[in-house]
């Protein structure tokens, strides 16, 4: 590279599920959390760049900094989501994330089919579960 910059694109697919899967993010409620996830992160330098999901679990495309920790940006986002849902009390019990996550390395080139996948999940959710969709990337993997 010849104009001494470094380029770096470092971009996460993440999804993380409601604690025991409860269906607990109605549209009105995904209609105020994701805006406010988004902001938050910002406001922390985590830049992401779509996110949607149903009522059990959320999906992120997030571009992480070379500085950045995933497992640090993820807790970041979930706990402050967290908080703030339980503080307003946006629903009628404890509001909790499950522990664990997913996250996929997203190649640049496929940025906009993966924005589009995220942009679909209510549609792509009337006929498939989130196990079915785990089950997917699980065989990527093999």
């Amino acid at each position: 590279m010849t104009d001494n910059q470094n380029r770096i694109y470092l971009f996460v697919h993440i999804i993380w599920s409601v604690h025991n899967r409860e269906p607990l993010l109605s549209k009105p409620i995904r209609a105020l959390l994701f805006p406010h996830i988004q902001k938050r992160a910002a406001e922390k330098g985590i830049q992401v760049i779509a996110i949607n999901g149903v009522e059990d679990h959320v999906h992120t495309l997030i571009q992480l900094h070379p500085a950045q920790n995933l497992t640090q940006v993820v807790r970041s986002i979930r706990t402050d989501a967290m908080e703030w849902v339980n503080e307003i009390r946006m629903v009628n019990t404890h509001f909790q994330w499950e522990e664990h996550y997913a996250a996929l390395s997203v190649n640049p080139s496929t940025l906009k089919q993966v924005t589009d996948y995220i942009g679909r999940q209510e549609e792509y959710h009337k006929t498939k579960t989130l196990e079915s969709e785990l089950e997917v990337f699980d065989k990527i993997q093999q």
